[in-house]
Order: C-alpha cells, then structure tokens, then sequence
C-alpha cells in the first residue's frame, strides 16, 4: 500500500535559486490587501525576499 503522505523526497525543503541557503525566518504583518497582492506573485516568497533585498541595498547606497 502507498504512503498517503508521500515519498520521504517530498519531505525536503525546496531548492533556492541563489547559493546561500534559507535557514532563518521573518514573520511581520501586513494589512489585508497587502496580503492578498503578495499571495497573487507568481512566487510569493521569492518576490518577498527581492523586495526586502532591494530595500536593504537601497538603504547601503549600492
């Protein structure tokens, strides 16, 4: 019988498109239509990072 669950692969954590891994979290809130805007990207997390990125080196003057 199968495992409803999946396969032990399905259990491991996605691959990033960089090369440094994503071992840390952030949690923040957000007004409702902030939310539904972000969930709407084609790759919610991804577009997340880049923005804080972009804000982050913004800030560095790079």
């Amino acid at each position: 019988m199968p495992n409803p669950k999946g396969t032990p692969k399905n259990l491991e954590p996605g691959k990033r498109k960089g090369d440094e891994p994503l071992t840390e979290q952030v949690n923040l809130r957000v007004t409702k239509e902030m939310k539904e805007d972000i969930q709407r990207q084609d790759d919610p997390p991804e577009f997340c990072r880049e923005a804080i990125q972009e804000k982050l080196d913004k800030g560095k003057g790079k």
